[in-house]
């Protein structure tokens, strides 16, 4: 079975910080390209983040969150991380990683329509 399971997340106080992390069994997550995304009620599931897969590092992020986040991974545990730095109430979420198995071009990235196996979320709140 191919599955990806997020931890890290839990209450965090405005400012403080967060480790995410996106473990994947059943596959070498260093064969796809995984994004990260979040979803607040009511809202649609946002993009967050891009790591690209094997010999392309490229990564990508979005402007809301770009200069708080860093995504990165560890093959050898078969793990992608997003550090969470100056955390907002407005960056409470559920927060998700997922795999584009298919190798997407760019256009694709940020939407959730772009991934293809994902994990089932990690809570993040951010409050005082």
């Amino acid at each position: 079975q191919v599955q990806l399971v997020e931890s890290g997340g839990g209450l965090v106080q405005p400012g403080g910080s967060l480790r995410l992390s996106c473990v994947a069994s059943g596959f070498i997550l260093d064969f796809y390209d995984i994004g990260w995304f979040r979803q607040a009620p009511g809202k649609e599931r946002e993009g967050l983040s891009r790591i690209g897969r094997m010999s392309r590092t490229l990564k990508y992020y979005a402007d809301s969150v770009k200069g708080r986040i860093t995504i990165s991974k560890d093959n050898a545990k078969n793990t992608v991380f997003l550090q969470m730095d100056s955390l907002k109430p407005e960056d409470t979420a559920v927060y998700f990683c997922a795999a584009d198995v298919r190798g997407r071009i760019s256009s694709w990235y940020f939407k959730p329509s772009g991934y293809d196996v994902w994990g089932q979320g990690t809570q993040v709140t951010v409050s005082s």
